[in-house]
């Protein structure tokens, strides 16, 4: 079990009020909406829970733990191979810039609160949110599967708030969302414990083509 001060830590980088830029980005979302995919709470529920069980399972988590491992076992070069690895694996170009912006802008905080280990990414080629949040889990006592459930629910948390500023929903339709997918979450833990260096990749075809188009949307309020 996850000590109390790493326990706060985790909470500390798990926040909506993280000041980061999290909520600038919808990763896909909004196209799905322009485009008249995800028009209710019952679709916007499917999309969200649907990228859980696919594509954060198969990608995210696994690669999430082996940096997680890296960093506990000081170990710089399995580290930004999977950072390298996972921004590879991002659909769109706009995937990849949300990602290198926010691993970044977490890099910068973590610098202004002395956590020196966090300077090498601040101006690195290629890095990553899972990187850095993956660092300050490690290395502070949070548990493995702790580091997980806390992603997962930050990237959820994320995709509720983009969907309640798009659709015509509530915050208790928010919270239904939330809570429909708290059960996913753990099983998207579990299952992305297990699996192999060789089989960590996903397709997620939708996501991948809103994700491109949203870069020509006329009218945006996010940025992918």
């Amino acid at each position: 079990m996850t000590e109390p001060f790493a326990l706060l830590r985790l909470l500390h980088i798990t926040s909506p009020a993280l000041p980061i830029g999290a909520y600038a980005y919808s990763q896909g979302l909004e196209h799905a909406v322009s485009a008249g995919w995800v028009r209710d709470e019952k679709a916007a529920c499917a999309w969200i829970v649907g990228l859980l069980e696919t594509s954060m399972v198969r990608l995210d988590v696994p690669v999430l733990i082996r940096l997680y491992r890296a960093w506990k076992a000081d170990n710089e070069d399995e580290v930004r191979h999977w950072t390298y690895f996972l921004y590879a694996n991002r659909e769109a170009a706009e995937l990849q810039q949300q990602d290198q912006h926010l691993g970044r802008a977490l890099a910068s905080l973590l610098v202004s609160q002395q956590y020196e280990r966090a300077r090498a990414w601040l101006n690195a080629d290629i890095t990553s949110f899972a990187t850095l949040f993956a660092c300050v889990a490690a290395t502070q006592g949070v548990t493995e599967r702790d580091t997980v459930l806390g992603y997962l629910w930050a990237w959820t948390e994320n995709q509720v708030a983009a969907a309640i500023k798009l659709l015509p929903l509530g915050q208790t339709a928010g919270q239904r969302i939330l809570h429909e997918a708290m059960d996913v979450i753990v099983l998207t833990q579990e299952r992305g414990v297990l699996i192999e260096d060789e089989d960590i990749g996903t397709l997620a075809p939708a996501l991948a083509i809103g994700s491109a188009l949203h870069e020509t949307q006329y009218s945006r309020l996010f940025r992918s």
